[in-house]
């Protein structure tokens, strides 16, 4: 499990029982559980260098010479004592075991002091050897101490009587760390700066055996596990490791290890489709694999090496025979079993390797053009290389404008682009289509070159607004990303092969480019410390942060998840996951005044009370839209409501003989349990005092004759000219009350000519304001149907009809234009393209 990070590294740190310390400059932080920060000790003006936990106290050292002792729980100091400098500067701090509130200190001067720290009294001072101690360790026997000194020099020295029982010395520099083993075998094992380790025999008081380049740089700490036969060692190379010593000889072998880079990826890349490897290339010569699901999957495929065989004898330090490091690579998975799958060149380096992922190790080719194979130039060095997505083949770019084919399995070299140059600058950038149809080169002259990948010919070439810096194909949508030197990027469909897409805001090299799966998004990085998120179809920058330290090389997952990232300087690969699989997202651009804001990387375990979303504000795109019932004036707009409320309304009288009962309704024996409620589509429960009327059914007759809502409001109308209200009443009823409605307007139905002159003025209305159209259609229609004698004899109405005739010719020529000029455009588009 991972904490909670401090601001700044980790320069010192220690464990007991409970928690974990650990220092940065001049401030102790107390761990638990490995997780939270459970203590701050603040006090010292110097950075932390020296600490020891102490039972309920622990024990710090600065560089300025000051020991605090601070008790654990209550965060205070317990003790200072201030040494001074050039008489005793501390260098060295161990509890001897069974010592009572006692502490041994070793100093750059050579001697040695035992202290109580409860007492606050100097007990004895040891007159030392006359060289500075580096490291003391307690022995498995009480009283006995090994003292580690800058000549190289082990003393196992007896602190009770200030006797030296044996005396060891190491040629690799100063000692930098001792560890004893505790089960049955007297041997003590010593680090060194140069990586070494060696182990000593106590019985016999010599050197057992050595080894050699345990780690690539200084041993910085090790330590044996109580009561088993295994150390573990880690240094500054970014590794730790377990060894195991159950071999003849007393020697240890590696029984597990976690390891990154010892130094700054270079180049970094997804392997495979299920999102979960990323190959890393660094500037140590490592070729290594990441997993984004667990450490454990991690593996190192090793460094490069011109003689794997000769490389091992040498060991790591003399090793001339090591590869620079790597600076492009390209893997594919389809052949990964069979033979190598990843292709990678080297920083000037002619020769291009092949590794395998499955064996994690270098692979069997050697690759680079048979003309230079007795004598290798300086100047001519691999710049590009990819690999074809069949696994068969490799492409490589030279630095003096050759792009030659391989054969992956075989290693044999199958031909040349071009007479003997496919460009006259240098490659920066080879790529070949999902399909192995065509071969995409580009040259620093400023050329884009597009060749058959059988045959070699050259079938397309076209000049680029300037130089480009590299190049990168999306081969399932076949759009290829283009860098510039002028900071801007082209996109290039290379289907029509034009550009369809330029963009330009980075003000510093571009580093590197990813697209997303779908290959909707461009991702760039540049030495400008920005990340931006391109879209290509609508050609906006939709995202733009900040970083510390610029990211050298990007990748996306082939999933679609993580964006991940490799930065100046940095040891580490960073996952950023993808916020749009998670959240709602708007993909609206950027303003042209957008200031991104710095992003901390991603560190192992994030804080756990800060609630990330939290501190932004609602973004206006987030709130849901609710489109209003008319976008504008000037256009055409149709109601909301289904087809079955106003496209039947015509044939209303053919719907009712279809579904004419055959035989009567019979009547219920008893009263209805439900309450009865008024037909119509919102139901409502009929009133009281209607359910209890007691008149005789012959009055009961007049009630037809009642006015309706719909009919108040359209004579309310004639004056008020507002037909709003009784156009909501109308659209809310159902086709055959809609009838019932419009067939009541007639004098015969109850109603009269001026109120049918209002329903004809609603209809103008609506058609004037071009909303609710096809209703307008649909009610003018029954309207005409149901009462073309009373409106051919009523010269009023005849009037309004002649207007409202108009009125629909106009708008339909008006639409008719419309739908003619989009017709016509779609099948100029349809015939174009085809």
């Amino acid at each position: 499990s991972t904490g909670n990070t401090l601001p700044q590294d980790i320069t010192c740190l220690a464990a007991d029982r409970m928690l974990i310390f650990a220092s940065y400059d001049n401030i102790l932080h107390a761990f638990a559980r490995n997780k939270e920060v459970v203590h701050t000790y603040e006090g010292h003006k110097g950075r932390i260098h020296l600490l020891q936990p102490f039972g309920d106290h622990v024990i710090s050292v600065d560089v300025d010479n000051v020991l605090i002792v601070w008790n654990i729980q209550s965060e205070e100091e317990y003790l200072q004592i201030d040494f001074d400098k050039t008489t005793f500067a501390v260098s060295a701090l161990l509890h001897p075991s069974t010592y009572l509130n006692k502490i041994l200190l070793g100093s750059e001067q050579g001697t040695l002091q035992l202290w109580n720290i409860r007492s606050n009294k100097l007990l004895y001072s040891f007159p030392g050897w006359g060289l500075a101690v580096t490291t003391l360790e307690q022995a498995p026997a009480v009283d006995v101490v090994a003292v580690g000194l800058v000549s190289g020099h082990i003393i196992v020295h007896n602190i009770k009587f200030d006797e030296t029982l044996m005396k060891f010395q190491q040629d690799w520099g100063p000692i930098t760390a001792i560890s004893f083993r505790t089960d049955g075998h007297p041997v003590m094992a010593a680090g060194s700066p140069v990586g070494h380790i060696a182990l000593w025999d106590l019985e016999e008081k010599k050197l057992m055996c050595q080894m050699q380049d345990a780690h690539s740089t200084a041993i910085a700490g090790m330590s044996f596990v109580p009561g088993e036969p295994l150390l573990i060692t880690n240094g500054a190379d970014n590794a730790l490791r377990v060894w195991i010593f159950d071999g003849p000889g007393g020697t240890g072998r590696v029984l597990r290890s976690r390891m990154g880079h010892s130094a700054p990826p270079t180049k970094i890349r997804y392997h495979g489709q299920n999102g979960e490897q990323i190959l890393s290339a660094g500037q140590d010569g490592t070729l290594q694999s990441f997993s984004t699901v667990h450490e454990k999957f991690n593996k190192s495929l090793g460094r490069g090496s011109i003689n794997k065989k000769k490389s091992k004898k040498k060991g790591l330090k003399l090793d001339t025979m090591a590869l620079p490091p790597i600076t492009a690579f390209a893997s594919e998975v389809a052949h990964q079993s069979d033979w190598d799958g990843i292709i990678a060149c080297h920083q000037g380096y002619i020769t291009c390797t092949t590794w395998n992922y499955q064996k994690t190790s270098m692979g069997a080719h050697k690759l680079r053009p048979e003309e230079f194979s007795k004598h290798k130039p300086i100047d001519i060095y691999a710049t590009a290389v990819d690999i074809t997505s069949c696994g068969n083949f490799a492409v490589i770019g030279m630095s003096a404008g050759q792009v030659d084919v391989y054969n992956m399995q075989s290693g044999i070299h199958r031909g040349r682009y071009g007479k003997e140059k496919a460009h006259e600058g240098a490659i920066r950038g080879v790529a070949v289509d999902g399909l192995n149809q065509l071969v995409i080169t580009a040259g620093s002259e400023g050329l884009i070159k597009f060749w058959k990948f059988k045959t070699k010919d050259l079938v397309y070439s076209t000049e680029l607004s300037s130089s480009p810096s590299g190049i990168l194909l999306h081969r399932d949508s076949g759009i290829l990303g283009i860098a510039f030197d002028d900071f801007t990027i082209s996109v290039l469909d290379i289907e029509t092969r034009k550009i369809v897409r330029t963009f330009s805001g980075h003000h510093g090299r571009i580093n590197d480019m990813t697209f997303s799966p779908d290959g909707r998004w461009l991702i760039t990085s540049s030495m400008d410390c920005s990340i931006k998120t391109w879209d290509l179809p609508s050609g906006c920058l939709i995202d733009c942060f900040l970083v510390d330290s610029a990211a050298v090389s990007l990748t996306m997952s082939p999933t679609g998840d993580f964006l991940a990232s490799a930065h100046v300087d940095d040891l580490g690969i960073y996952l950023w996951s993808n916020r749009s699989l998670y959240s709602l997202v708007s993909l609206r651009p950027l303003p042209a005044d957008y200031e991104p804001s710095l992003v901390t990387l991603p560190s192992t375990c994030p804080m756990q009370d800060v609630d990330v979303s939290g501190d932004e504000e609602p973004c206006d795109e987030m709130i849901e839209y609710v489109s209003p019932e008319q976008l504008g004036e000037q256009l055409v707009t149709l109601s909301l409501l289904p087809e079955s409320r106003w496209k039947n309304l015509l044939n209303l009288d053919i719907i009712k003989k279809k579904n004419k009962p055959r035989e009567p309704p019979k009547v219920p024996k008893s009263a209805p349990f439900f309450i009865p409620t008024v037909p119509g589509l919102i139901p409502r429960y009929v009133p009281p005092e209607e359910e209890n009327d007691t008149q005789s059914k012959v009055v009961n007759l007049g009630v037809l004759a009642q006015k309706s809502d719909f009919y108040i409001h359209l004579e309310e109308a004639l004056s008020t000219k507002k037909y709003k209200a009784p156009l909501d009443l109308l659209k809310s009823l159902g086709p055959s009350n809609i009838e019932i409605e419009l067939r009541s307007l007639a004098p015969e139905g109850g109603g009269s000519t001026e109120v049918m002159l209002s329903f004809l003025r609603m209809i103008g209305m609506m058609l004037n304001k071009k909303y609710n159209f096809e209703l307008a259609q649909a009610y003018l229609a029954l309207f005409l149907k149901l009462h073309l004698k009373i409106l051919s004899s009523e010269p009023k109405l005849l009037e309004e009809l002649s207007k409202l005739s108009m009125q629909l010719e106009e708008t339909w020529i008006h639409l008719q234009g419309l739908f003619n000029q989009s017709l016509c455009v779609l099948t100029y588009m349809k015939s174009a393209l085809l």
